[in-house]
């Protein structure tokens, strides 16, 4: 096994349950037919979906009906409430022994063995890591550190906006990074009343007074998910500190990743695209607008995306 775009680590909680996100990832990427074949026998109604069919009995739903519902919906937090209000509520106390029995899943029992953990850590070539449990396992096989990333203690969330000029890439780079974190993603431009569209569309440039109902709208998405205890990947160009300081709010937990570009090469890009209401001749006003971040990750724009969001991970240790 290998990295999977989109799935994310079976340490990763959805509300109080670790794990159930990432069932739903599997779900969704073997119906788009994303899911490698490997992956295939341990999905919920096949031979090896242990981890998948016990997540259904403790919630009390049956694994059709939740697969059924991930089809549907990639909000897993509603989901997540569906199952629990037609299995039934689970105390946090049983939550936590829940978390605590499939994160321990191998370490001193009997599926630690030479027929379960251990072969498959032997054939995974993975002997001499420090693997004590089959989330170790999965997260190592996958390209995951769950030992140096401490996975078990679940940091807080964070949330992550990819700010910058039209054109300097935010919405390649946010796509790419949330797909490999497995967080929901959303672009800025889906936020915009269509009175903003519409004078972008003209070339217009838009006023503070424009703004306003749009970064609250950003905001609240980023608010919504912090207060569910998960991390989330937004962009937004954020030119200046006072549209920022709406974004960041009072929780601590956003954080900016300035894609810094120089302006013929982003026009040019500007020139190339086809089908987006933000227009060439607009970018003159961003440049002008912009106030560099005194406190942001600041990522050379021509990089690869692929490359930058290695150096987000990197500095934000996710």
């Amino acid at each position: 096994m290998a990295h999977v775009p989109g799935l994310r680590s079976p340490y990763a909680k959805i509300g109080r349950l670790v794990y159930f996100g990432r069932m739903l990832d599997k779900v969704r990427l073997h119906a788009a037919g994303q899911l490698p074949a490997d992956y295939h026998a341990n999905l919920g109604d096949q031979e090896y979906g242990m981890f998948d069919t016990r997540c259904c009995h403790f919630l009390r739903v049956t694994y059709g009906e939740l697969k059924e519902r991930a089809l549907q919906s990639d909000d897993d937090a509603a989901i997540l409430a569906w199952a629990e209000g037609r299995g039934g509520r689970r105390s946090d106390e049983e939550c936590e022994v829940w978390n605590g029995f499939l994160m321990k899943r191998g370490w001193h029992d009997p599926a630690a063995n030479v027929q379960g953990l251990r072969r498959q850590v032997a054939a995974s070539g993975l002997e001499g890591k420090p693997i004590q449990t089959f989330f170790d396992l999965i997260d190592f096989e996958e390209g995951r550190d769950p030992v140096a990333a401490r996975a078990w203690e679940f940091p807080p969330p964070i949330a992550i906006v990819l700010m910058g000029v039209a054109g300097s890439g935010k919405t390649t780079v946010g796509t790419l990074l949330a797909q490999t974190l497995g967080w929901p993603f959303r672009d800025a431009d889906d936020f915009h009343p269509a009175a903003n569209v519409a004078k972008m569309a003209a070339g217009v440039a838009l006023d503070d007074a424009d703004r306003a109902p749009w970064l609250a709208a950003i905001r609240a998405f980023l608010a919504r998910y912090l207060a569910r205890g998960e991390s989330s990947v937004v962009t937004c160009s954020a030119l200046r500190e006072p549209y920022r300081a709406v974004l960041r709010g009072d929780s601590g937990l956003v954080r900016f990743v300035f894609l810094k570009g120089e302006f013929a090469a982003i026009e040019e890009r500007l020139r190339q695209r086809r089908g987006h209401f933000m227009k060439a001749p607009l970018l003159a006003s961003q440049f002008e607008a912009l106030e560099a971040p005194a406190e942001a990750l600041v990522v050379d724009a021509a990089l690869p995306p692929d490359q930058i969001v290695r150096r987000i991970r990197q500095e934000f240790g996710v």
